[in-house]
Formats: structure tokens, C-alpha cells, sequence
């Protein structure tokens, strides 16, 4: 395989776009994986990066979390059509009874902010907030990101259904250990050491870009919707022990880029790996093919979402609008705040993930992810 155009993109991206430090990986079934690394861990550029540093992803850590409560779902045999009120009863108050889970893994709860203010280290009084919390639209008419919120109504779920266990708990025991993935929500301190911290970008989006206009305005439901549950917000303040070890499926998943590539690489393949199947086809038909579409109300863009996972919108011809998931129609993933981003590409049988520490501006995959992305389908047995 020639793997001259994704070298040179990551090349470039450490000599000219400002790059500090990255790893970018290409796992397919049957091949031996791709996986790059370099720049630095530091700002002071004197402890290098490897190919398996490991790193916050921000929300990247939101495809793993939908994962682990697809496959409860599963093991469960609850349909996603189920109320969410069955699994959690408090869930119906304030007109809550009818959503599904379908809808709250779309984006389509409403539940993106909360009129309350608990903070984000105190994870029941996050949940019976949520419990309470009457919608931001009627549920299912639309759909809007839910940043910070999206974590802990899938881990209070995946408690619920699993006597107590965390999701990060889930995470490892159903997916990272068997498939040897290192990734984690919620570090284990023995391995605080090895995490490369990240920096907050070094410019703004530009002046005029409706999701910094909305960001920027007190009380919109985007600004909200960023700010709820209150703390850890920062990339310092998610850089401290105490933000690494905790589990917050939302937004605080640390890992290596091949361990994302290897995960999606699984998804890509049906939901099995080397033997071993972790998802029926019809979980895999709702994350490849179901999926809401159209004005996102918290991102102030057009955006889609299958169950968990997000999608690159569909044109009316059938074309891509975008290409976050590279040029495959049935792609899927997720990308987190500052660049980092991971998918599943089905009709090519593989996974791909790219992190690094050194944030860009926006809530989407900008300069850097995507030449790297862009150079990934110019290899000739890819494209």
C-alpha cells in the first residue's frame, strides 16, 4: 500500500499548520494497521509524541459511549423504540414520557440544557437533573447537539440497566479488554503519566460564523447547551488528575488514535473482530442507515445523526455535503472539540481515528484533520 499522500499530510501538519503533536491510524481487518505519530506531548517541545500516546479526545468519546449502550440495548432486547421511562421512571416527568430511546441517541430529546446549574463532578445530581428537565422543543420534531448532557443520560441508562456499573466500567470490560484497546473513560491513575495534556486553540472562529455568533450570545440555547453542567470547561481544567480519572462519556475519553481506528475498524466489519461479534446486524443497520437530518439547534448548522454516531449530510441526488467521514455514504463516527476524529468507513471495510493536542477552533474537524482525511482516500486501494 502506498502511503505516501497520508505521510506528507501529516508531515505538513507538524512542519506549517501548527501542529504540536498527533497520532493518526488506518486499522482494517486481516492487514497490519497504520498508525503516525509525531511532534511533541509539551509545549515546551522536549518530551516527544509517539504513535500510542494517549490523549483527550473531547467528544470523540461519544462513538464508544453510543457502542456501549447499543450493546446493553441489545444484550436487553429493548427495541429503540422503547420509552426511555421504562428503563428510567423519573425520566417522564415535565412531558418526557414519550421519548424513546432512538430519540435520545439522535439528538432529539431537547434535553441539550439544563435550567439548573449542578456541577459536573457531582454525576446524580447531573442525572436527577436531567430527570426533571422539561425539553428545549417537543421531542422527535427536532434535533440539537447535546455537548456536555449526551454522556451522562447514556451512562445513567447503561447503570441502570447494568446493576450499577459505569459506563466506563462497560467500556472496558465489554470492548477495550477484548479487543485490547487503549482507550478509557476514566483513566486508571496508575496511567496518568503516559496522557499528553492539551492546549486550547490559538485563534477564534472567524467573525460572522453562526455557531460563534450563537456561542457567544447569553442565554441561547447554544451557549447553554455548551455551559451545562457547569465546570470543565477548559483544556487546562481537563488536563488535572482529578478530570482524568472520572467518567464522562460525553466528553472525557483519553486513548490512542490506533485504539479508535481498531473500534471502528470493528464497526466497519459488520460488528465482529477475529472471531468475535459484538453486534447483531440489525444494531449495525440503525448506526449505518438511520438517521435524523436537517438545521442542527445547538451548532447552528445542518447536521446528521444516526444512533450515536454522527453522519456527513446527505444532498437530494444522494451526494455528500460534507466529507468529516471521508467519500463512503454509510460512514460514521464522531468528532471531538479541537480536531480529533474517528470513523467507520463499512463499504471499505475500515476504521480511521486522528488526535493530537493542540486544539483548533470549532466544534467540527477543520485544516488539519481533514488534509489528512482527504489524503486517506487517494491511496489506490481506498479510493
Amino acid at each position: 500500500m502506498n502511503l505516501e499522500a497520508l505521510s506528507l499530510a501529516f508531515e505538513d501538519n507538524l512542519l506549517s499548520l501548527g501542529e504540536l503533536g498527533a497520532s493518526v491510524a488506518l486499522w482494517r481487518q486481516g492487514h497490519p494497521p497504520v498508525r503516525l505519530g509525531g511532534g511533541f506531548q509539551d509545549a515546551e517541545r522536549s518530551l516527544a509524541w509517539q504513535p500510542d500516546t494517549p490523549v483527550l479526545v473531547w467528544s470523540a468519546t461519544k462513538g464508544p459511549a453510543a457502542a456501549c449502550l447499543l450493546h446493553a440495548l441489545e444484550a436487553a432486547q429493548l427495541p429503540l423504540h422503547t420509552p426511555v421511562a421504562k428503563i428510567w421512571p423519573a425520566f417522564a416527568a415535565a412531558g418526557k414520557a414519550a421519548v424513546t430511546l432512538r430519540m435520545l441517541l439522535q439528538h432529539q430529546a431537547g434535553l441539550c440544557a439544563l435550567d439548573g446549574a449542578p456541577p459536573v463532578e457531582d454525576r446524580d445530581a447531573v442525572a436527577a437533573a436531567l430527570a426533571s428537565q422539561a425539553p428545549a422543543w417537543e421531542p422527535g420534531t427536532s434535533h440539537g447537539y447535546h455537548p456536555r448532557t449526551f454522556g451522562f443520560l447514556l451512562d445513567e441508562l447503561l447503570r441502570l440497566l447494568g446493576a450499577g456499573e459505569s459506563l466506563g466500567a462497560y467500556w472496558r470490560r465489554v470492548f477495550a479488554e477484548p479487543l485490547g484497546l487503549d482507550f478509557w473513560i476514566g483513566l486508571p491513575p496508575h496511567l496518568l503519566s503516559r496522557v499528553a495534556p492539551v492546549f486550547s486553540p490559538r485563534a477564534m472562529l472567524p467573525k460572522g460564523d453562526p455557531f460563534l455568533a450563537a456561542f457567544m450570545t447569553p442565554g441561547s440555547l447554544t451557549s447553554r447547551s455548551f455551559a451545562s453542567p457547569k465546570g470543565l470547561h477548559s483544556a487546562a481544567a481537563m488536563n488535572t488528575p482529578e478530570a482524568r480519572t472520572a467518567c464522562y462519556p460525553g466528553f472525557g475519553g483519553i486513548g490512542t488514535a490506533s485504539a479508535l481506528a481498531k473500534f471502528y475498524a470493528m464497526l466497519a466489519c459488520g460488528g465482529a473482530w477475529e472471531g468475535r461479534r459484538f453486534f447483531e446486524a440489525s444494531t449495525l443497520n440503525c448506526i449505518q442507515t438511520g438517521s435524523v437530518q436537517g438545521p442542527d439547534l445547538v451548532l447552528q448548522m445542518e447536521t446528521s445523526f444516526s444512533c450515536g454516531f454522527m453522519r456527513d449530510p446527505i444532498s437530494a441526488d444522494g451526494t455528500k455535503k460534507r466529507h468529516i467521514f471521508g467519500p463512503g455514504r454509510s460512514a460514521f463516527g464522531h468528532p471531538g472539540a479541537g480536531g480529533s476524529v474517528a470513523f467507520a468507513d463499512p463499504e471499505r471495510g475500515l476504521g480511521f481515528a486522528y488526535v493530537m493536542n493542540q486544539m483548533e477552533p470549532g466544534v467540527l474537524p477543520s485544516q488539519r484533520a481533514m488534509a489528512l482525511v482527504r489524503a486517506l482516500w487517494e491511496l489506490p486501494q481506498l479510493g
